[in-house]
């Protein structure tokens, strides 16, 4: 009798085990696909930056911002003798 119990036991402590491993190795194959989901969200993140920061540059260039400055604005530079130097 205390044989069969023991066995019993075990047997649902391998059961249990066993549904265990099922479980973890589930969560683990749904962990590597949000893994591999954010991984390709980064990289398109990565490239939308980098594309940013070249239209960026475009948009801050001196020449762009200085002929926006003389043609939008009618802004030029003034006169050497308007200039005045304060220490």
């Amino acid at each position: 009798m205390k044989r069969g119990l023991v066995l019993t036991v075990l047997f649902l402590c391998v059961l249990a085990s066993a549904i265990g491993v099922v479980y973890v190795k589930h969560q683990s194959r749904v962990l590597f696909h949000h893994q591999q989901d954010l991984i390709s969200e980064k990289e398109k993140l990565e490239v939308d930056w980098g594309r940013l920061q070249l239209e960026q540059s475009t948009w801050a260039m001196h020449g762009r911002i200085d002929s926006i400055a003389r043609e939008r604005l009618g802004m030029s530079l003034p006169e050497t003798d308007a200039v005045e130097m304060l220490n």
